[in-house]
């Protein structure tokens, strides 16, 4: 059935839609399960402050016991270096205790007959050590004999007891939500990236079938009689234009979320591999597994798992951002810069990162040489310029080894020079300048594309207030130079002065 103009668009429009619900679903999702995760974090976090607390105030008070008791029994000065220690630190060990059980209203009764007892316990064997010191040995013991500070100390031993069972059981009930949280989010990464994938798949199938027609009309009219030349002009001009629009949708659609895409299959691929190791130690049915096999499942559970899950969420936080972007930019003409203070090495780490499995696939090294802490920009730009070039030294790779360099240095008048660096097939030298040109590509063109990757890059580029430039030999590798300034505020106020 053929694709109309109507059709195509009103299709386009819908897997858009599809792709945009199934997105803030997943965005929404994340978003929640995240907050719930932080949640349970700061439930266990507070239980373990009021662990932490707890314990230290029994043990200073345990030390500060024993400090005593060594003293009254030897007269040796040397046990009240200790007992100074412990005492001076029991008031300000309770007050943290008190402060982390300040949002329990059932343990201020509790914390209150604690204070009651602790300064009577103190004052008790201040008492006592100062009869000892006075030569009054006997009416010292005579007071540690009536059982009075033996009694505070059980007392509060109970207490102390109680409370770190309590915050014991907070932290394991916590640990287990957030793994029934972490479980979750993992179900809404594959299912929303299966969907994105069927989105995805639906607009390019559209796309190319409404590009395939478009083709042949083209065809027909070109076998139309001399007689309808007009005609014909007028419908091929009418084509152009629309291929022209097909072609900026499909870029819009497929190239700068392309990369993202593939990364989510590839580890919703990786996660089914992880999978199975675990499936084999989860369903064993009593069947002996080797010390491998449990190796392998602890290893899948503990590092592949959260490994894949969080490249698939910054996969999907990248997508997010750019579709954002798109809408921000059809509606507004124009996305103004947002400068933000940026680590620049966690951000090419992260961009290399979402490509390391088609490095690896390529037997290839990727090596980062970053010497500038941080810089102020806009985020978003600087993600796309890097991934961009990124990307492409990963599709542009020579019949060899791929290795990548990425360093970043500091240069003259505020500026900060990155350099991506390759080993893929090279640019010929009279192609340098065109391929910054919209719609031109250099080399043979055996990959998808239509030249728009590098004229989107410089229009990033320059709209930071920077430039990009490129050394290559053909056959040898390609280094793209990004000249920047390390604080993008400085350009934007110079432009509004």
């Amino acid at each position: 059935m053929p694709i109309t103009r109507a059709t195509f668009v009103r299709t386009s429009a819908i897997l858009l839609i599809a792709g945009l619900l199934a997105l803030l679903a997943i965005v929404g999702t994340t978003i929640w399960l995240v907050e719930r995760t932080q949640g349970y974090f700061d439930e266990v976090l507070e239980a373990r402050q009021i662990r932490a607390a707890t314990v230290n105030l029994r043990t200073g008070l345990q030390d500060a016991e024993t400090g005593q008791r060594g003293y009254l029994l030897t007269l040796e000065e040397n046990y009240l270096a200790p007992y100074d220690a412990a005492v001076s630190d029991i008031l300000p060990n309770y007050e943290r205790l008190a402060q982390a059980l300040a949002s329990n209203p059932a343990a201020q009764e509790p914390m209150r007959r604690l204070r009651e007892g602790l300064v009577i316990k103190i004052g008790e064997m201040a008492e006592t050590i100062q009869l000892a010191r006075d030569g009054r040995r006997d009416a010292a013991l005579a007071i540690v004999q009536t059982d009075r500070g033996k009694r505070i100390m059980d007392e509060s031993r109970a207490f102390f007891d109680q409370t770190i069972e309590a915050a014991d059981e907070r932290v394991t009930a916590g640990g287990a939500a957030q793994r029934s949280s972490s479980k979750a989010l993992e179900w809404v990464s594959i299912l929303g990236g299966l969907a994105i994938v069927v989105v995805g798949g639906g607009s390019v199938w559209t796309a190319l079938a409404y590009t395939r027609e478009l083709v042949e009309a083209r065809t027909e009219v070109d076998t139309l009689n001399l007689g309808l030349e007009e005609r014909v002009k007028e419908r091929t001009q009418d084509l152009v234009r629309a291929n022209e629009e097909v072609q900026r949708f499909a870029y819009i659609v497929t190239h700068d979320l392309r990369a993202p895409l593939v990364n989510i299959m590839g580890f919703t691929a990786e996660l089914d591999e992880t999978m199975k190791s675990i499936q084999s130690y989860v369903l064993a049915d009593g069947d002996t597994l080797s010390e491998q096999e449990i190796q392998e499942a602890r290893t899948a559970a503990s590092e592949d798992l959260p490994e894949a899950i969080g490249f698939i969420r910054s996969s999907t936080r990248k997508m997010d951002g750019l579709i954002n972007a798109i809408l921000k930019i059809s509606r507004d003409g124009r996305r103004p810069l947002k400068p933000e203070t940026i680590d620049l090495k966690a951000l090419l780490e992260a961009n290399l990162a979402t490509v390391q499995h088609q490095i690896a696939e390529a037997d290839g090294t990727a090596t980062l040489d970053v010497k500038v802490p941080t810089l102020v920009t806009d985020r978003m730009s600087l993600e796309q310029i890097l991934g961009n070039l990124i990307d492409n030294a990963v599709k542009y790779r020579a019949n060899r080894p791929l290795e990548i360099n990425v360093t970043a240095r500091r240069a003259p008048a505020g500026q900060v020079l990155i350099d991506v660096s390759d080993n893929g097939r090279g640019i010929a030298a009279k192609d340098h300048e065109r391929v910054f040109d919209l719609f031109r590509r250099s080399g043979q063109q055996d990959k998808p594309g239509e030249g728009i990757g590098l004229a989107h890059v410089r229009t990033l580029v320059r709209g930071l207030g920077g430039d990009i430039s490129l050394s290559s030999e053909h056959g040898v590798g390609t280094t793209f130079s990004i000249l920047l300034p390390i604080d993008v505020r400085t350009v934007t106020r110079s432009k509004e002065t």
